[in-house]
């Protein structure tokens, strides 16, 4: 039924929770997942950091590279194929290019949970990713 799911984290604790549960359900379906990670960046919104604020490249990718392990070390994940991913980029954007470009069957992601209101005013990166999937999203709490 669901032969690839896409595994979004940010490696905070309810992604951590939507880890486990897309492990449970890939096995259950005998599905690989793709632990995938976007280092946020500036420019992804049109910004550009200033020249007094420099941060090596390799350092934001060491950083993806770790939310990437704590989330994988979060659960136990034997019999399942798990493959990492990291991307520069927007969250949402990236998620959405994702789904398309790897034929994904299904996203579990965690919520930050921000309710109505405030994610309608910080931006929400599950709900935008809810809304342009074209594939089932699972959003975890």
């Amino acid at each position: 039924m669901f032969k690839k799911i896409l595994m979004p984290t940010d490696a905070s604790e309810n992604s951590n929770r939507a880890f486990a549960i897309a492990v449970g359900m890939a096995r259950q379906f005998n599905s690989e997942i793709e632990l995938f990670h976007v280092t946020f960046t500036p420019e992804a919104l049109g910004y550009v950091l200033s020249k007094g604020v420099p941060v090596p490249q390799e350092q934001i990718n060491i950083s993806g590279e770790q939310a990437l392990l704590r989330t994988l070390n979060s659960t136990t994940c034997e019999h399942v194929l798990v493959q990492k991913k990291q991307v520069p980029g927007h969250p949402a954007t990236a998620i959405l290019e994702e789904i398309k470009k790897e034929h994904i069957d299904l996203v579990v992601m965690g919520s930050r949970g921000y309710g109505p209101i405030s994610g309608s005013l910080m931006g929400s990166v599950s709900q935008r990713v809810l809304h342009g999937a074209a594939c089932p999203v699972l959003i975890v709490k």
